[in-house]
């Protein structure tokens, strides 16, 4: 049951997690800076991060709904849209999540649920079509 789970979950408990601990705006915060070959340094930000980590979840999550029909595919779709709809009412809801860094998870969970759905689709059309007869084309 754990293999339903969509992992876009991890970024908006760390979201949560951070954004009420902390309290305020701490997504700006600098958390180090590399010096670049043109002398101006590249500071990376806690929200620079959180998009990162969540880019790179749904590419793990979007490799997962590659994978062939398992039992918990319906499951994991069924999540991912409850997920995304928690997105979207706490973006509207939570003063701490109207910002332009919970706008962007909201969008990469949109993009979990519509990659899940339609490779889904894509890979059940594919399996019936080459689920048809034998070698002369009869059953």
């Amino acid at each position: 049951m754990i293999a339903a789970i969509p992992l876009t979950i991890i970024p908006l408990i760390l979201f949560n997690a951070i954004g009420f601990a902390i309290g305020g705006n701490p997504w700006g915060n600098v958390l180090f800076a590399i010096p670049m070959v043109s002398g101006t340094p590249w500071s990376v930000t806690l929200s620079d991060v959180m998009i990162l980590v969540a880019l790179v979840l749904l590419f793990f999550e979007t490799l997962r709904s590659a994978m062939p029909a398992r039992g918990t595919t319906v499951t994991n779709h069924i999540v991912s849209t409850a997920i995304l709809i928690v997105y979207i009412v706490e973006f509207i809801v939570v003063p701490v999540a109207a910002n332009s860094l919970f706008f962007a998870l909201t969008v990469i969970a949109l993009f979990d649920v519509v990659a899940g759905f339609t490779i889904s689709i894509k890979t059940a059309q594919r399996d019936i079509a080459f689920g048809h007869g034998g070698v002369d084309g009869a059953m």
